[in-house]
């Protein structure tokens, strides 16, 4: 499959697929997992990281981009420390 490039587009469908995933799946049992959405598709994809979900997508020949969300939390990476 031919990698495409992520635009605006690509992230807004993302997650609106996410939001709607939510309203109507129970999610308990994944908190702290990672997501991965496919925009063009609207699978998703969840495994331990971003990593796993890559690897997992690989050996199906998958290679488009994704956006990747934290289960249970506002963001999926803060960066900075607490001091």
């Amino acid at each position: 499959m031919e990698q495409r490039t992520w635009n605006e587009a690509d992230t807004i469908k993302a997650r609106a697929i996410w939001a709607e995933y939510l309203k109507h799946n129970d999610l308990s049992s994944r908190i702290g997992q990672t997501a991965g959405v496919d925009p063009q598709s609207g699978r998703i994809w969840f495994g331990a990281s971003i990593r796993e979900i890559v690897m997992q997508r690989k050996a199906e020949g998958l290679l488009n981009p994704l956006f990747f969300e934290r289960v249970g939390s506002l963001t999926y990476y803060h960066k900075g420390s607490h001091r």
